[in-house]
């Protein structure tokens, strides 16, 4: 990347969209239509939620955009609750707010405090769904809300008509998790101001014959509908529990269109190495693994102009913190004198991400990514510098990169480039990427949309028979070509996507042959 000489221009007037600690918005010639807002970060270890099977406790994101999330979306009149007990809009809500959210304590879900990390706004077909209490939401069919019986989203696919797709979901009758608002947010009075917390604080969630939902209306046209991301993974939405928009980013993270605004509107922590020393400074840290690259790429093409990556990885050697990083992009080649260094004072792991052998197949799927041809040049300078690279052979693509010969002939490349391992999975269908993809699918290979929907159904998972197939396919190509063991235990594979790490390396042929591993970083 050439960044000397390309103009920056600043944004004037406003910012694009409210954030807290925001300093100035550019754009550059290099990204057409897509602006940076620079901000300083308060906080630069993110943790990862306790219920999580992902086997590392902290995370590092340099940026927050890209991420391609499905997109779930309320409505910007929905009233979201404060933790200082006072109730907001949703259009006005900033990145940076404090809000209640839920966790789990044992048995028991009580409501805790939660952060704002991200907000972003799109245009979908919406629904009212209207509480006995006189309660109402507006939501995209894709949101899901907490009710007796668990998540829910709010119609079984993503349109009311289409019925292919089943999943839980809202019905007449169910009970929201919460309080309600007792009316339509439009008639909704704000109290006084008050620096008290949120009363419920504390409190464990539970519902009510009051929360029963007593219909489900589809309203007309497309609206224009507003999310967010919590540190809590939900928040409080016109008095109950709403999910927020972070299924697909974990990482395991899919690369997926998730609106314009949220894809185009890229925030960078320009001063998150300073902050993550800081953190890591601290006497309560106890130098616990930390994970780059499974929720956004640090090595995507805007880290050629900001260069945050080898300010924290100096950070986190020199305060003796183990990490991880998963990348597609070739800038890494930059930084493997650092990690060399690093190497040195505590275990560091490096993994690319490549599943698709075929150039013109990797730009339908992965446009703007580095090129196969690319990416195997990047496992040859991490192993030629002396670091081991896993591969994160994942998404596997049923009928498209799959099949013995496919499987065998990627291992092989792998092989020759010098991998020490190789991890393989099949695409993960999340809700809002599902129905992206079986789209992108209609279009580009229609015959094979009947295929998918047998071995997918309306889950996410593709069916245990094609996963044990894909298990059994990829053990012997990785017999076949050496790779017998992982040298590096951060990335091995796992018996099912949704089942916990193995607790003893290699205890169990389903700790090495499974056919779904960690934050599966798929591309849809």
């Amino acid at each position: 990347m050439r960044w000397q000489g390309q103009a920056v221009q600043e944004s004037d007037g406003a910012a694009l969209i409210p954030l807290k600690g925001l300093m100035r918005s550019v754009r550059t010639p290099e990204f057409e239509g897509v602006t940076f807002h620079e901000v300083a970060a308060k906080t630069a270890l993110n943790k990862v939620p306790g219920q999580s099977n992902m086997p590392f406790s902290w995370t590092v994101n340099p940026t927050r955009g890209c991420l391609h999330q499905c997109v779930y979306c309320l409505s910007p009149e929905t009233l979201i609750l404060m933790a200082n007990g006072r109730q907001k809009l949703l259009r006005d809500v900033v990145v940076g707010d404090r809000v209640v959210g839920t966790q789990l304590d044992g048995k028991y879900r009580r409501f805790v405090e939660s952060e704002v990390q991200a907000k972003w706004g799109t245009e979908k077909p919406a629904f009212r769904v209207t509480l006995r209490d006189g309660t109402e939401i507006v939501a995209s069919g894709d949101h899901r809300f907490l009710t007796d019986r668990g998540w829910k989203y709010v119609t079984s696919s993503e349109s009311s008509t289409e019925r292919s797709g089943q999943r839980p979901h809202l019905t007449v009758n169910n009970r929201m998790m919460g309080f309600g608002l007792g009316m339509a947010p439009e008639a909704y009075e704000a109290p006084r101001e008050t620096d008290q917390t949120a009363s419920c604080l504390g409190e464990e969630v539970s519902t009510s014959r009051e929360l029963e939902i007593l219909s489900i209306e589809p309203l007309d046209g497309v609206q224009k509908l507003i999310d967010i991301t919590t540190s809590t993974g939900d928040f409080i939405a016109n008095g109950v529990v709403s999910h927020n928009c972070f299924a697909r980013k974990t990482h395991e993270y899919l690369d997926l269109d998730a609106g314009r605004d949220f894809d185009t509107q890229i925030i960078v922590k320009t001063n998150v190495a300073q902050v993550l020393r800081a953190e890591l400074n601290r006497p309560s840290w106890k130098r616990e693994h930390v994970a780059l690259g499974t929720n956004t790429d640090p090595y995507q093409r805007a880290e050629g102009r900001y260069q945050l990556m080898p300010g924290i990885i100096r950070e986190l050697a020199d305060s003796g913190t183990p990490f991880s990083i998963l990348t597609k992009g070739p800038l890494l080649k930059r930084d493997l004198p650092l990690l060399q260094e690093a190497a040195q004072q505590v275990p560091v792991s490096v993994a690319v991400s490549l599943a698709v052998l075929d150039p013109e197949l990797q730009q339908k799927v992965e446009p703007g990514t580095p090129d196969p041809r690319a990416r195997l040049n990047l496992i040859r300078s991490i192993t030629d510098a002396g670091l081991d690279c896993s591969v994160l052979a994942m998404p596997i693509l049923p009928w498209l990169t799959d099949g013995d010969e496919r499987i065998n002939a990627l291992h092989a490349a792998l092989a020759e480039a010098g991998a020490s391992y190789v991890t393989t999975g099949a695409l993960h269908l999340r809700p809002g990427a599902r129905e992206w993809f079986m789209q992108w699918l209609a279009r580009e290979y229609p015959g094979l949309v009947g295929k998918y929907r047998r071995i997918y159904g309306g889950g996410s998972y593709a069916s245990k028979e094609y996963r044990h197939w894909l298990a059994d396919s990829a053990r012997a190509a990785r017999r076949r070509h050496g790779f017998d063991k992982p040298t590096d235990l951060m990335w091995r594979e796992r018996n099912d996507p949704d089942s916990p790490l193995s607790q003893a390396p290699g205890s169990g042929q389903g700790a090495l042959d499974a056919a779904s591993a960690p934050a599966q970083p798929a591309l849809f």
